[in-house]
């Protein structure tokens, strides 16, 4: 019985290790470096600064009157009546907060844009890399940076790359 369940094992290893093998068309592709190399990257770039740009300086220009209100308060609060003096606090207060939720409200729209910008950005590489795996009929495409080390693959950065732009 135990040479039996032995043996048994033995071809379940020999199994997987052949079709193991049979996986020998294996690809490297560094998406890191096509996503930093592609012109759109600069251009959704410059389109989203375009797009945040009036709610960027708006937030500036609110932030540069905050300031200066705080400063006139520090400079002038001491010679003001208690009641002015108190009113002038409440209204900074109440501005700094309004503005805190703006530049909330700013950073979570535009990390979100990024976010959906790159998306579709890797999502274009994605299909780059299967065209190119599929023509070129690899098994398996793994990416350069999750992997220490790789002795006999062929590294498509390059035709992806092409295909991308």
């Amino acid at each position: 019985m135990k040479k039996w369940l032995c043996a048994a094992g033995l071809g379940l290893a020999l199994a997987a290790s052949a079709s193991v093998q049979a996986a020998n068309k294996i690809a490297v592709v560094n998406v890191a470096s096509i996503f930093q190399q592609l012109p759109q990257r600069e251009t959704v770039a410059k389109q989203l600064e375009n797009e945040f740009k009036g709610r960027a300086s708006e937030l500036q220009k609110m932030e540069s009157d905050l300031q200066t209100k705080m400063q006139k308060l520090q400079r002038d609060g001491s010679t003001m009546k208690a009641s002015d003096r108190s009113k002038s606090e409440n209204d900074l207060m109440a501005q700094r907060e309004q503005f805190s939720n703006k530049a909330q409200a700013f950073e979570q729209d535009n990390r979100r844009r990024q976010m959906e910008e790159r998306n579709k950005i890797l999502s274009r590489i994605q299909d780059a890399i299967k065209s190119v795996a599929s023509k070129d009929g690899y098994d398996i495409v793994i990416d350069a940076n999750a992997v220490a080390y790789v002795s006999n693959a062929k590294d498509i950065t390059t035709d992806v790359l092409k295909q991308v732009k």
